[in-house]
């Protein structure tokens, strides 16, 4: 399916490239391992605005998870996939179905020196769930937050009319603000002041530099200094780590991987993710406003081909949520290939064998996921199989981001568009409301009264095992029935860093932790 020669040069699958690995690798890392410096080549940009309520992109996420802490923190591991721990909070209680309180703690200063405490917490929780910032979409609804004293505080959500619990777990994904930054948005926006373990220092093009914070609660880290770069290419990150100016990348192609992998010079990591990857449709414009034409377009897509496509990068799965997730399940009657129903369907919706429908766009990107080309080439050439007439559209990182979170015309570009979506925490609803909900809908545009009822069900349900079997049959099933999105598989990402680097920490949703690392 791909048009590009692959060579495998100093041990590595790269695309087109050659290499000589070894001297450059081993001078470079002596370098960066004098200065105590980690640079890691990211495949997610940094939109320049710091405020953390102002986007939903995984680049900048990323990036703010060096600086910025929660109050609790996530394991997520499929034995114990919502495992919370102490972060900013050191315990939490659910005193009544609409009362969550934390205990928070002590000594904990901003990167500005200001201390921190409830005020801020309070401060964070009430600006950023506001509706009119992007980030309410990761919040169940608006709560009410009390400060009981310096180092307590509590959310109600009684007022709201749902139950405090649907915070649990989210709160380990929120980013904790200082007070006064958000009384000034200006401040906010220019600079980041978390609590966190590297601190801002300056952003020069695509790198941002960051420095340890020598007052971080848990011990100043012992990495220096950490460079957040954009490489949106995967066989320049690759390339990068073999001549050691990079120590650590990100999103490796399978085969990249597996090479590295029997490279002495390097470490590698693999592990299941909290990211499902979605093609999601266009709902609000034609023809995917009729559920006919999705409906068909999932039956022509053969799954199993797909995988075997994306390889080791993916794991099956029929759920719109990954199997780290609290309440995932397999969807019974998940729609299968099956080419019959769709030209039924086709023929049924006035477009039989595919004519009389218009040229559809499907937009995918190129150096961010794994064999988003290859497997997006395989279901163009699926669809157009069936009559559809589609065309494909592969874009770098930050042009793809502009076209599918794009809606100037109201609708949002092309008509299919490929998408992960993942998110720091066992939390279903941070998957959940901001693709399905009629409230966001960030890139189907789709507005579903029966698929709201389910969310709003599943969110209002009285304890964790009665919500866990609304979501696995009811919330999740009604979202496949009116398939506003085709949900994929579950992405499985890869890691690799310079051999001299120890303790360094990667979470299943991407960000990493080099708070206790070491650089030999």
């Amino acid at each position: 399916m791909q048009t590009t020669r692959r060579a495998f040069m100093g041990g590595v699958a790269l695309a087109g490239a050659t290499i000589s690995s070894g001297i450059g690798f081993l001078v470079g890392a002596a370098n960066a391992q004098d200065a105590k410096r980690v640079v890691f080549a990211s495949a997610g940009s940094i939109t320049g605005n710091w405020d953390t309520t102002s986007h939903t992109t995984v680049g900048q996420w990323n990036a703010e998870h060096f600086i910025f802490n929660h109050l609790t923190k996530a394991r997520m591991t499929t034995e114990k996939p919502d495992e919370l721990l102490p972060d900013l909070a050191t315990s939490w209680t659910l005193v009544d179905k609409h009362t969550l309180e934390f205990k928070l703690r002590e000594g904990v200063k901003f990167h500005n020196g200001q201390d921190f405490g409830a005020e801020d917490v309070k401060a964070t929780f009430d600006y950023a769930s506001d509706p009119k910032r992007p980030s309410a979409s990761l919040y169940p609804g608006k709560a009410d937050i009390t400060v009981i004293d310096k180092l307590t505080v509590r959310i109600n959500t009684e007022k709201y009319g749902y139950p405090a619990a649907a915070f649990y777990y989210i709160v380990s994904f929120l980013p904790i603000m200082s007070a006064a930054d958000i009384a000034n948005p200006s401040t906010l926006q220019a600079k980041p002041n978390g609590t966190g373990p590297f601190m801002f220092a300056s952003t020069n093009g695509d790198r941002t530099t960051l420095k340890a914070n020598p007052d971080y609660y848990d011990g100043k880290p012992q990495i220096g200094e950490v460079i957040y770069a954009y490489v949106p290419d995967a066989n320049t990150r690759v390339l990068g780590l073999l001549n050691g100016e990079y120590q650590i990348i990100e999103r490796l192609e399978p085969e990249q991987y597996e090479s590295l992998e029997k490279n002495g010079n390097v470490k590698v990591d693999r592990a299941l993710s909290l990211e499902n990857k979605y093609l999601h449709f266009r709902c609000n414009k034609k023809p995917f406003d009729d559920i006919r034409l999705r409906q068909a377009v999932c039956h022509a897509i053969d799954r199993d081909q797909i995988m075997e496509v994306v390889g080791i990068a993916g794991q099956a799965s029929s759920s719109y949520i990954s199997p780290l997730k609290f309440g995932y399940a397999d969807i019974t009657d998940y729609p299968q290939y099956d080419p019959e129903k769709c030209q039924a369907l086709l023929a049924e919706a006035g477009f039989p064998n595919g004519q009389g429908l218009p040229e559809l766009e499907y937009i995918t990107s190129i150096g961010f996921y794994s064999k988003t080309r290859e497997y997006g080439e395989l279901i163009t050439a699926m669809l157009q199989e069936q009559g559809f007439p589609v065309k494909l559209t592969v874009l770098e990182p930050a042009a793809w981001e502009e076209q599918v979170y794009r809606k100037a015309d109201g609708q949002g570009a092309g008509h299919m568009v490929d998408v992960g979506w993942m998110t720091g925490s066992p939390e279903p609803d941070l998957v959940l409301f901001p693709n399905w909900s009629s409230k966001s809908a960030l890139f189907t545009g789709f507005e579903d009264a029966e698929i709201d009822a389910a969310l709003d069900k599943e969110r209002n349900a009285a304890n964790p095992e009665e919500r866990k079997k609304i979501i696995a049959e009811e919330t999740l099933p009604a979202i496949a029935k009116k398939l506003p999105t085709l949900s994929l598989f579950t992405a499985v990402y890869f890691h690799a860093m310079a051999k001299s680097l120890d303790g360094v920490v990667f979470a299943p949703n991407g960000p990493i932790d080099l708070s206790k690392a070491t650089m030999a």
